[in-house]
């Protein structure tokens, strides 16, 4: 008997693809900006994922070189805009 869900997030790079797919889909703002806080809610409340995966997913990716954290934690940068990361599934 199976008494949890899977959850689509728990695993960091699942996450992390998750955040990359979010953060493609906002404008961003001067110099390539997007506010941590624009992907952090659709995260946490669209795909109802968790605050450690959330956390979990931003290391992955910041790991992989998807994306760079500013060291205030406000916002983030797509890197390797020629490289269609979603695709490598």
């Amino acid at each position: 008997m199976k008494l949890t869900n899977d959850r689509p997030c728990s695993d960091p790079e699942a996450a992390a693809r998750k955040l990359i797919e979010l953060a493609k889909s906002i404008d961003a703002v001067q110099d390539g900006r997007i506010h941590i806080e624009k992907i952090n809610a659709p995260f946490l409340y669209t795909l109802k994922g968790g605050s450690t995966e959330f956390g979990a997913g931003i290391r992955c990716a910041v790991e992989k070189g998807w994306l760079e954290l500013h060291e205030s934690g406000t916002y983030v940068r797509l890197l390797a805009p020629g490289q269609d990361l979603l695709a490598l599934r």
